[in-house]
């Protein structure tokens, strides 16, 4: 597909033998996307991405797939953390929240969908390995956040994703709850690959790795709490997931 290559010198070889295994998805959280590339072909800012694709639906590859770009940062999945090692990052821009945090325009969404398309079929990578950069570090990351449209992709084959259930009344767990309950959550979650500890306190790691879960695959409503609705999708979600369901 039609793109551009502009060279950024933050790579480097992948660590351990590692593949890519992984479609890793940011927002630029920059004004522009000029600024953003700037930035990220900045050999100071110590920062990369494979991808960078603008508002239009423009594409700029910086670094070969077969390279380690530096994009994941501190993080981990399903008990890894070397995700830059794994993965393919592509940012995607956006100015972010703290800047209005507008919508994800339709021709960038399409761009998005057809790079990802070409990349997990060059590199297999399944779907419940197309994550938000929010996925592999709650708390320290929320992008590309809730507007991003992850439904859309899913339609037509790109990442996991079930409907969410409907938002209503029912039980709910939040900070400061311990018990039973609370274990299941946080157990279901670390199943599913987020990192969090199985405790049975719903302290404030918990919450943050909901609200992740929630910015992902519950994005109508990002509070960090564990009510019903949340639950219920994450369980289908594992379920989902045929390696998850079969050491459950």
């Amino acid at each position: 597909m039609p793109r551009e290559f502009i060279a950024s010198p933050n790579f480097e070889d992948r660590k351990s033998g590692h593949a890519p295994s992984m479609l890793l998805l940011h927002y630029t959280d920059m004004p522009t996307a000029v600024a953003a590339c700037r930035w990220l072909c900045d050999a100071n800012s110590k920062v990369s991405c494979h991808y960078l694709i603008d508002e239009h639906g423009g594409i700029v590859q910086m670094v070969d797939e077969e390279k380690r770009a530096w994009h994941a940062g501190a993080s981990s999945w399903r008990g890894a953390v070397d995700i830059n090692s794994m993965s393919i990052g592509i940012e995607v821009h956006n100015v972010g929240h703290a800047a209005g945090y507008p919508a994800f325009p339709a021709a960038q969404m399409q761009a998005v969908l057809e790079l990802c398309l070409d990349i997990s079929k060059r590199h297999t990578i399944s779907p419940e390995r197309v994550l938000a950069h929010s996925d592999v570090a709650p708390g320290r990351k929320i992008d590309p956040g809730e507007k991003f449209d992850w439904a859309m992709l899913h339609r037509a084959g790109i990442g996991h994703w079930v409907e969410p259930a409907a938002i209503g009344g029912g039980i709910f767990l939040q900070e400061g709850d311990r018990g039973e309950a609370v274990t299941a959550l946080q157990a279901a979650l670390q199943l599913y690959g987020y990192g969090l500890e199985v405790s049975g306190h719903f302290d404030q790691r918990t919450r943050v790795v909901v609200e992740a879960f929630q910015r992902h695959f519950r994005p109508a409503r990002v509070d960090g709490v564990g009510d019903q609705s949340t639950i219920e999708t994450l369980f289908k979600l594992a379920n989902a997931v045929p390696l998850l369901n079969s050491t459950s």
